[in-house]
């Protein structure tokens, strides 16, 4: 069973956003040091928790100071780009790393009106005639030949319902997570209706989700806890927060309303011992037939972070 991360460049409180995008690379080296497979960057546009919003940069940063980890994007939102300039972007990241980078697009809008507007964002659903042109681009058969003219690498789509439809149609392989997890059916039409591609010939599932992993139950749970909060601050106030610290948080005032949350979003969390975590990943993959474990955590603590992340990777080998 392959073992991966997705750092979403969380900004920590106290912290600029500088330094939220140099983490990011040190944990990519701390990923490939303990044997992750692959290590993908997000795009988000102003956002004040997440400090990437340009993918194929960061992406750049990250494979330059690794050597063999994967490096990808998880994801590129199509609708904010042309798939030309995409696939110019990625094909240079293959040129100059080969063999180790990763496309992964989706379909989000910004999260705010005021954000979509700066984007340029169309509300037209054209995800998946724009994935058909950015793949006609990286393989050659487009009337424009991008450049550098290299081996394309591998495209993967963050996929919803809709999006599995689209991903099957194309032979891409997924990435999925949140609710859909929880249903059967999705993905048994994912794989029903895979049409094999020249670079995919069966269909293939990454599940991306969080997974805290310490020393006991309520170490695991502390380490979710600023994640958990920052999501529950930001379904009251509107605005994605920085991660703050758990003693920070443990002083706050907790609405019922906000505690709820929280509980919510830890539940829908991995979290524990490693010998709790074991048979919950196991569980998922029989379940959903994944290929592959994406995991999403972030914390405060990026030393504990890291103890979490290379605990995940022991588990590669037992599970699955």
């Amino acid at each position: 069973m392959l073992f991966s991360l997705l750092d979403r460049s969380r900004t920590r409180s106290g912290m600029d956003d500088a330094s939220a995008l140099r983490h990011t690379v040190e944990r990519a080296v701390h990923a490939e040091k303990i044997g992750l497979h692959r290590f993908w960057v997000a795009e988000h546009h102003g956002v004040p928790g997440i400090a990437s919003g340009a993918p194929a940069v960061l992406a750049a940063a990250v494979a330059s100071r690794t050597s063999r980890i994967r490096v990808g994007s998880g994801g590129v939102m199509l609708p904010n780009h042309q798939p030309l300039i995409v696939a110019e972007q990625f094909l240079m990241l293959e040129s100059l790393f080969p063999g180790r980078i990763d496309l992964g697009v989706g379909r989000s809008l910004g999260f705010t009106e005021p954000v979509r507007a700066a984007l340029r964002s169309e509300h037209a659903d054209t995800f998946e005639a724009d994935i058909a042109e950015l793949s006609a681009y990286l393989d050659g058969s487009a009337p424009v030949t991008a450049r550098p003219a290299t081996a394309p690498p591998p495209v993967f789509v963050l996929a919803t319902g809709a999006g599995l439809e689209v991903a099957a149609r194309a032979g891409l392989p997924v990435v999925v997570g949140g609710p859909v997890l929880q249903k059967a059916d999705p993905l048994a039409m994912y794989r029903k209706s895979f049409r094999p591609s020249p670079a995919n010939p069966e269909p293939h599932v990454i599940i991306s989700l969080d997974v805290t992993i310490a020393a006991d139950t309520a170490d695991a749970r502390r380490l979710a806890l600023p994640e958990a909060w920052a999501m529950a601050r930001s379904r009251r106030e509107g605005e994605f927060p920085a991660l703050e610290p758990v003693s920070v948080i443990d002083d706050s005032r907790w609405t019922p309303r906000t505690r709820d949350r929280i509980e919510d979003s830890l539940a829908s969390t991995i979290l524990g011992t490693a010998g709790q975590v074991s048979p919950r990943l196991k569980e998922l993959i029989d379940r959903t037939g994944a290929n592959e474990i994406m995991a999403s955590t972030s914390t405060y603590d990026r030393a504990e972070l890291f103890d979490a992340d290379a605990a995940f990777a022991q588990l590669a080998g037992v599970v699955g």
